[in-house]
């Protein structure tokens, strides 16, 4: 292993909202950055993302008190409170502070538009080009970036964190596409690489959402929790039997103006089931989708968005009107069909809400960090938000950390061979027994196959991946398999209620052969 020229204070790895936001403002406070990624920048999930950022304005009548009562609702008992409260206060400022980077939202200066979401009993969601929110702020974050603020890698695997023999972090063991293997020297490192939709066969995330991010933590020695809480959306533009990889998603806005979801025979699906209908956190629409297709032995449900009028689609929902017409469905005219897909990883890398991971010199950001914000089931359009104040909180901390901590020593090397399981068993075994509806037989299943492995050298970016997915799907079924109850998205079928004992967090660390093993249950609130 060659090692790179260049030295610096941070290295962030994932070019996405979280981890631009903590490169620019890092660099903006002095710091040697450098920003790595495996693809190319801007090829991440925030651009995907449609809905919006929640937060609360001002002069809006809503509250910071109301927002964090629903984000508590929606996280099912399993959200710290401290936590809840100091990210969403921070987001007036940190959209400010995007909007000064150069983002557009809908509407003017004085008074952006505003939209209702899963689970929120207010308009606080403010959105860019429609439905169009991620495509925006990473084009205003990817423009700052290129201005020459920011040196950007990419084309770059990172296959390990590298520590020194005290265990602090000293930089990144890389791999790229024929430049061989490297080190790139960092007094810190920054994870905020997305989530792990891949390890499933159809969800809504980009190419590249493999864990790799929970897997380098993971193999750094750092606490994850909550795992087990994989979301799934709700609505998923359904287009075939056969449909593998990302999907299009059809934003939940629309059931926030006025869309009705339908099963096939023309029934509500959500009429009985929870106060907030079509508009009831994402945990409880995504099952009741899936309950009333295994009743009507259909793989779809309908979303009649029809009442709004093709001029209304066509201007406030771009993206998903485009995505219909392309499959030959006119949501003016015709019901869109939908099904749940997995979306978003709610825990992850156990951090504080600085971003600070319990290995130190190592920080976490946006959808890989696990911060108390979501708990059981994510809040729509909370994740946005996290991103931004959590990037920007992670950069301080770093410049506080660094201005009073020894340089690490030289990088102990990275493991030779890496335990890789088969791409397409796991994905097939996590689609059919980790989704919505588990129980002990299909969980041990899918461990099987996630620990089914053969030790490689890792020679190319696929395998780096193959790496970074087998040993994430391990560590998702041991939380999974531990919790022994239902709770927001982790739904099992021979435990179908919620447990007071379960009222905490479970942390997932590697043994000492480097196999994921269930650690001491955290309560409520967090690690100190």
């Amino acid at each position: 292993m060659t090692s790179r020229q260049l030295t610096v204070d941070l290295a962030v790895v994932g070019t996405g909202v979280a981890g631009l936001t903590a490169a620019l403002r890092a660099a903006e406070l002095g710091l040697r950055v450098v920003a790595v990624t495996k693809t190319a920048v801007g090829d991440c999930n925030t651009r995907w993302a449609q809905g919006g950022v929640a937060v609360v304005l001002p002069g809006t009548g809503d509250s910071v008190d109301a927002h964090v009562a629903d984000t508590l609702a929606a996280g099912a008992g399993l959200c710290d409170e401290v936590a809840v409260r100091e990210i969403l206060a921070a987001g007036p400022a940190a959209v400010s502070a995007l909007r000064d980077c150069g983002a557009v939202f809908d509407g003017d200066a004085g008074d952006l538009e505003r939209t209702r979401e899963g689970g929120h009993r207010a308009f606080r969601v403010v959105h860019a080009g429609g439905d169009a929110t991620g495509a925006e702020i990473e084009r205003a974050l990817v423009g700052a970036a290129r201005d020459g603020r920011l040196p950007l890698v990419e084309g770059q695997s990172v296959t390990d964190v590298l520590r020194d023999d005290t265990g602090r972090v000293a930089g990144l063991a890389l791999l790229g596409d024929g430049c061989g293997a490297g080190v790139l020297r960092a007094r810190a490192v920054l994870l905020a690489t997305g989530g792990l939709g891949r390890l499933y066969a159809v969800s809504t995330n980009a190419d590249g959402a493999t864990g790799d991010g929970l897997a380098l933590a993971l193999r750094a020695g750092a606490m994850t929790a909550d795992l087990e809480f994989v979301q799934f959306h709700p609505t998923v533009l359904y287009v075939g039997a056969g449909a593998r990889g990302r999907q299009p998603l059809v934003t939940e806005a629309i059931r926030g103006e006025g869309a009705v979801l339908l099963d096939t025979t023309g029934f509500p699906v959500m009429t009985g089931v929870h106060p907030l209908g079509a508009l009831a956190p994402r945990d409880v629409v995504a099952a009741a989708i899936t309950t009333r297709m295994a009743q009507t032995g259909t793989d779809h449900v309908l979303l009649d968005a029809t009442r709004l009028g093709g001029a209304v689609l066509r201007h406030r929902f771009p993206t998903v009107h485009a995505a219909c017409m392309a499959c030959g469905v006119d949501p003016a005219r015709v019901p869109i069909p939908v099904a749940p897909a997995a979306h978003y990883q709610c825990g992850g890398v156990v951090t504080d809400t600085s971003g600070r991971t319990t290995v130190p010199g190592l920080y976490a950001a946006g959808e890989l960090a696990r911060t108390g914000l979501h708990g059981a089931n994510r809040l729509a359009s909370n994740s946005l938000l996290e991103g931004l104040v959590m990037g920007a909180r992670a950069a301080v901390a770093v410049a506080a950390d660094l201005a009073v901590s020894p340089r690490p020593g030289p990088p102990l090397p990275p493991r030779e061979r890496y335990p890789v399981a088969d791409r397409d068993a796991v994905r097939h075994s996590m689609s059919a027994y980790a989704g919505i509806g588990r129980d002990a037989a299909g969980l041990a299943a899918a461990s099987a196959v996630a620990r089914a492995t053969t030790r490689r050298r890792l020679r190319t970016p696929r395998d780096a991946e193959d790496a970074g997915l087998t040993l994430a799907a391990a560590a998702v079924l041991a939380a999974a398999s531990a919790r022994t109850e239902s709770r927001g998205c982790h739904l099992r079928t021979d435990h179908p209620r919620a447990a007071v004992r379960w009222r905490r967090s479970i942390t997932v660390m590697l043994d000492a052969e480097g196999v994921p093993m269930v650690a001491q249950p955290m309560p409520v609130g967090g690690v100190a």
